[in-house]
């Protein structure tokens, strides 16, 4: 295909997520599943040419921006309260995953190595960053839940990606070393970590230096990938690295972005993400023809490898219960012996469970296996149907699960200490003392009199509907710098609320989002004017 056939090509695949994602949403289908039933489809359509992943460009240009805007939105006090039991899902679930794939896989495989069948059970762990977020989007949880499902899916690739280095180079090699492994895990992780950290602090820091809000936002854009690459190029997790640098944007973002560079960037990366997002999962379905091929055909698929498959697909389901009921039990038992309320419940169990669905990086790993690797074919296809199973499956019935289950009743943001009303008039009366302080004349005469109106009208009706709905109004006036000096006083507040835990981020970026329109409309007036 020609250059310009490919961009044809990309063109259509647009037109089709198009079409799919409103399919999607008319069936009640959560769109992963759409795209990929539909990727599939596009893929046996007469003309449509013939479509293979580079599992390379796939990882380096799909996941450091998805991780990227996992991280970017992480709630950073609950992702280190949680921290110990996301680690048992990123890292426990992973390795309890791979080693009952690999044993199952033996016994029924038994002329394939173990270290070929464990990298097998490596490929197939790690819930997908991609999956979990696309799915989390379209339902309601409670925000623990919330919590543990999205840090698992920030961290677990990195896990599910060193089990299966090292037990690909225990195929080839024949040699593994338990301790050495470990180690070399270790030093991943910590590595990526401290890579990600510095150049996430180097980039805010010169993101203070550009002033332009077009340069800014290229310069945010830049940063997952730039993060990804250094750290695969240092020898380290470059999963990690990009992690720990979107925590790290995330957290100073309220300080260093401006109004302007806030909404359009914000806008422009929603627009990026959503794109990317579907381009993976009908990507993922244009591929079966391709792995059929490899596989030598339908038939020849079914026939020889569809008894170990199936047992992969049921031994990634049931491992994964195994662990978080064997995981919450424990701490259950433990939280009763310090006398601490149990954070779990059966319902909760269940869904951590069945929440674990599988994407892009569990394909593209499994396309980057050498040909020389016996198993490979199994490999492909067990890589495959597990992807189909949980996004198919598993997507499809989270929704109706939680529902049955009562969790979308209990959905809320725990510990907050206010609400965004009351948040709101906090801020309203941090606005009105930043007007008093202007409002007057050196012989006390006012002379911003409307605005000292309208604030302290603006305080009292926040105070008032605190504990009944959000208030907030919006005037312009022509003492736009003294409205800007508010705007100002309310973000000095807001940060405030959030630094000492008073506010959820979710009450923090609605805040943040009027705060912006506010100022965005009063520089834009204040410009036009002057």
């Amino acid at each position: 295909m020609s250059s310009v056939g490919q961009f044809e090509f990309i063109l259509l695949l647009l037109v089709a997520i198009l079409g799919l994602r409103l399919l999607a949403g008319r069936l009640g289908l959560p769109p992963a599943a759409a795209l990929i039933i539909g990727g599939m489809g596009l893929a046996f359509v007469p003309g449509v040419p013939a479509f293979d992943l580079d599992p390379d460009l796939v990882l380096v240009l799909f996941l450091p921006p998805l991780l990227m805007d996992g991280a970017y939105y992480t709630v950073w006090r609950e992702f280190r309260r949680n921290l110990a039991a996301i680690l048992q899902l990123a890292i426990g679930a992973v390795l309890f995953t791979t080693l009952a794939v690999g044993i199952v896989t033996h016994l029924l495989v038994p002329d394939l190595p173990w270290a070929v069948c464990f990298a097998l059970g490596a490929v197939v762990s790690p819930p997908d960053a991609v999956a979990a977020k696309a799915v989390l989007e379209h339902v309601t949880l409670p925000r623990r839940l919330v919590v543990l499902l999205e840090g698992e899916s920030l961290l677990n690739d990195a896990a599910g990606l060193v089990l299966f280095r090292f037990a690909i180079a225990a195929a080839l090699t024949g040699a593994f070393s338990l301790g050495q492994a470990t180690l070399a895990f270790t030093g991943l992780a910590v590595g990526g970590v401290i890579v990600g950290g510095v150049l996430g602090y180097l980039w805010i820091r010169g993101l203070r230096r550009l002033k332009h809000e077009h340069l800014t936002i290229t310069a945010i854009f830049m940063l997952p990938w730039a993060a990804y690459i250094l750290g695969e190029a240092a020898g380290v997790s470059g999963v990690i690295a990009t992690v720990a640098a979107g925590l790290v944007l995330g957290w100073h973002q309220h300080e260093v972005f401006t109004a302007s560079v806030r909404l359009m960037g914000t806008a422009a990366w929603q627009v990026m993400v959503f794109v990317l997002e579907a381009l993976v999962f009908i990507l993922i379905g244009l591929s079966l023809r391709g792995v059929m091929s490899r596989l030598g055909g339908v038939e020849h698929a079914l026939g020889t490898l569809a008894v170990p498959v199936l047992a992969v697909l049921g031994t990634v389901v049931v491992s994964r219960f195994l662990w978080v009921f064997a995981a919450e039990g424990v701490g259950q038992i433990l939280g009763l012996l310090v006398k601490r309320r149990p954070l779990w419940s059966p319902a909760s169990a269940l869904l951590l469970s069945w929440a674990g669905m599988r994407g892009v990086v569990t394909l593209a790993v499994a396309l980057s296996i050498p040909t020389e690797v016996p198993g490979r074919d199994l490999i492909l296809a067990a890589a495959f149907a597990v992807i189909l199973g949980t996004v198919l499956i598993q997507g499809s019935s989270l929704g109706p699960l939680i529902r049955w289950l009562g969790l979308d009743k209990s959905a809320g943001h725990q510990g907050a200490v206010l609400t965004a009303p009351q948040a709101m008039a906090a801020v309203a009366a941090a606005q009105l003392e930043a007007v008093r302080a202007r409002a007057h004349n050196g012989d006390g005469s006012v002379r911003h009199p409307r605005l000292l109106e309208q604030y302290t009208h603006r305080a009292r009706v926040a105070e008032r509907y605190s504990k009944e709905r959000d208030v907030l109004s919006a005037d312009r006036s022509e003492h736009y710098d003294v409205i800007l000096a508010t705007i100002a006083a309310g973000r000095t507040e807001v940060l405030r609320l959030h630094r000492t835990g008073r506010i959820h981020d979710d009450v923090l970026h609605v805040l943040e989002y009027e705060l912006d329109l506010q100022e965005m409309a009063a520089s834009t007036s204040r410009m036009r004017l002057g």
